[in-house]
């Protein structure tokens, strides 16, 4: 797949996934669901953050670091944009379960770098 192929296909994507997230934000009444309309709501978020960063991560690669490969810039963006999704997602479910605390952001935080040292180490 061409890089221009990837970038129209995640950009599809991306907009799909959001108007699949503002679908399901706009059918689920958070006072009256169970634990699938909550589970749907993160997780079309979820992915629909990651697409959108995955992409702004890859342009921002591509203006500001010339020497890097674009795959390893394509490889790179989406793992990072998958975890800062991953960050923010937690963050908006510590939010509503009330167990939200700086101590439990920094400890998301910590265990998000360590998984982040380790692919940058298996290089």
């Amino acid at each position: 797949m061409t890089l221009r192929k990837y970038l129209i296909s995640m950009s599809v994507l991306s907009l799909l996934l959001w108007a699949v997230f503002v679908f399901i934000a706009n059918s689920v009444d958070p006072e009256i669901t169970n634990w699938l309309g909550f589970f749907l709501f993160y997780i079309t978020l979820f992915f629909a953050l990651s697409s959108t960063l995955t992409i702004f991560g890859f342009i921002l690669r591509l203006i500001f670091s010339k020497k890097n490969l674009l795959f390893n810039s394509v490889r790179s963006s989406f793992r990072q944009s998958f975890l800062l999704s991953f960050l923010l997602i937690a963050i908006l479910v510590m939010l509503a379960e009330n167990i939200f605390s700086w101590l439990n952001i920094i400890i998301v935080i910590l265990i998000l770098s360590i998984v982040e040292y380790i692919f940058i180490s298996e290089k």
